[in-house]
């Protein structure tokens, strides 16, 4: 089954910075841009940094297997070889975590590698796989 491209469109404080972490640290080529945003590939997925300081960044967190996982937060679910090639890219950069890789729900229904960090603007982003990707909706 082919899915359709998802878009979101996400607040920054600084396009340059958003260019920098989504283009160089997240290999995320770039595709139409203005002074006011730009668009990334996430995957196959568009994504839009849009010019907007004053919303940028996320004020909760929600308790999630011993963790405080920000909310709100996108990201992707990767195959996991391409999870694990992500934190390795990630860690050589020396990426902040907010929670560093890890395996949440270990031997329970729904078991996933995930990882969370933040861009320069403060917006949280969760990178997950799944060595069985049928836990995806696991109960």
């Amino acid at each position: 089954m082919t899915r359709p491209p998802f878009h979101l469109a996400f607040p920054v404080d600084d396009l340059a910075a958003a260019r920098r972490f989504y283009g160089e640290w997240l290999g995320c080529a770039e595709g139409r841009s203005s002074e006011e945003w730009v668009d990334f590939d996430l995957h196959g997925h568009q994504i839009v940094a849009h010019q907007a300081p004053e919303r940028s960044g996320d004020a909760a967190t929600n308790h999630v297997d011993g963790h405080g996982v920000p909310v709100p937060h996108f990201g992707l679910v990767l195959a996991m070889a391409d999870w694990e090639a992500l934190a390795e890219r990630l860690r050589e950069r020396g990426a902040d975590f907010v929670i560093e890789p890890t395996v949440r729900f270990r031997g329970k229904p729904g078991e996933q590698a995930t990882m969370f960090l933040r861009d320069p603007a403060g917006n949280a982003l969760e990178f997950k796989a799944f060595a069985d990707p049928a836990q995806l909706f696991a109960k």
